[in-house]
């Protein structure tokens, strides 16, 4: 199977965004390059694999199609949906995070 495209939503790239500024002010640079590598890692796993990411949430909160992806050396989920022609990452949340208010929270604009 071809991978798919993965498209990160504003949301999601500012997840990243803020994880990085975070191990950034904590002097963790290393930790930081290493947080880059595995949400990489992650997106090629579901651009590959797109229906092995887990469905907990899809229940709990009546998103049906969402799914995540757990980073294998951070604590931090990639929830995403799958479409045909590609894959929309929703977010990129610290799996301590109140996951629901998280995903079910507007967009501040």
């Amino acid at each position: 199977m071809k991978a798919q495209r993965v498209i990160p939503r504003a949301l999601a790239n500012q997840d990243v965004e803020d994880a990085i500024d975070y191990y950034l002010a904590q002097q963790a640079e290393q930790a930081a390059l290493g947080f880059i590598d595995d949400l990489q890692a992650a997106y090629a796993h579901i651009a590959r694999h797109p229906a092995s990411g887990l469905s907990r949430y899809t229940h709990e909160l009546d998103l049906p199609g969402l799914l995540y992806w757990p980073l294998s050396r951070y604590p931090y989920l990639v929830f995403y949906a799958r479409h045909d022609d590609h894959i929309d990452v929703w977010r990129a949340l610290h799996a301590m995070r109140d996951i629901p208010a998280s995903l079910t929270e507007s967009p501040a604009h």
